[in-house]
């Protein structure tokens, strides 16, 4: 019996610890030959020095287990570092089939106090190093699907996260880089269809490196999986990989400890119209004013609760 993703070839970023390294393990279980990226960096805030270690060592785990992996180091968020390791996988498997975009560095801190270097660099690493990979592996599917004639297997899965869905006080950068995703991957999703391409967003909890801040104060099981382990969220990963999920495109899924949920786009909650050529100042304190007056203070938008979830 083949396996759903045997003759597959995947890239997976940020795959070195956490999260990208129990997708990278999935991937590669599921049949997928994978090369493993990651920058190498000990501080989730992309400081210290880069190290081939973390990746190298997953990529070996694969292999050891039967599997087809190679590592990369390279920076995601450099464009012709990005390039390289689209254009290795290539080299080295014959062609792409899955991008998995996973790396990422937090720099918390609140808006009056964040600076312009701490904002520019999580949108770096996380929306630009998305946009990177995308671009080289839309690139490619695009080549091979004119020379083919029609369409070709082509699959993205993005992280996005509940920062962005839920806000977060102490993550203006980190949230406005996973909205920007969401952005990317819709518009990446319409964009390639045609090619055979499909493109989703996840927004995964899981206790990581990332995270060890958010989760201090939830206990690990003493025994069973933890509930907010990685390996909770790498099987959605797999599916999405797969031929299975040939219908699903352009779609946000939050995922963790043995729950899915789809997220539907933004719907119109209330619609007015002037009774007149264009809205005055008092018509629009008239009726926003009564709208806005029966909704709880302080929450105008509130996806978390219409998802039955709360930040961790």
């Amino acid at each position: 019996m083949s396996l759903p993703l045997e003759g597959l070839s995947a890239v997976v970023t940020g795959a070195g610890r956490g999260l990208g390294r129990a997708e990278a393990l999935e991937l590669a279980r599921l049949g997928a030959a994978v090369v493993v990226n990651d920058f190498g960096q000990p501080g989730r805030d992309g400081s210290g020095e880069a190290s081939a270690a973390p990746a190298e060592e997953v990529a070996a785990e694969i292999r050891a287990a039967g599997g087809k992996a190679l590592s990369h180091t390279g920076d995601v968020a450099d464009f012709r570092q990005a390039g390289e390791l689209i254009r290795l996988a290539i080299a080295e498997f014959g062609k792409l089939d899955v991008l998995v975009n996973n790396a990422g560095i937090l720099r918390d801190r609140m808006v009056f106090s964040m600076t312009e270097e701490e904002w520019d660099s999580v949108i770096r690493v996380h929306l630009k190093g998305h946009f990177n990979t995308t671009h080289f592996a839309a690139a490619h599917w695009r080549e091979r699907s004119k020379a083919a004639g029609g369409a070709v297997y082509g699959r993205i899965v993005n992280t996005s996260s509940e920062a962005f869905l839920a806000g977060s006080a102490g993550q203006p950068n980190y949230a406005a880089a996973k909205g920007g995703i969401v952005g990317l991957t819709t518009s990446t999703a319409l964009a390639l269809a045609k090619y055979g391409v499909t493109a989703n967003a996840i927004c995964p909890r899981a206790r990581t490196r990332m995270t060890e801040d958010v989760f201090a104060g939830l206990e690990r099981p003493e025994g069973g999986l933890d509930p907010l382990a990685p390996e909770h969220v790498a099987p959605l990963v797999g599916y999405l990989a797969s031929p299975a999920a040939a219908r699903v495109n352009g779609q946000l899924l939050v995922v963790h400890g043995g729950m899915v949920a789809v997220v539907e786009r933004p719907r119109v909650a209330a619609k007015f119209d002037s009774k007149q050529d264009t809205f005055t100042y008092d018509e629009l304190d008239a009726l926003l004013g009564a709208h806005y007056a029966q909704q709880p203070a302080g929450e105008t938008f509130a996806a978390a609760e219409v998802l039955g979830l709360k930040r961790g």
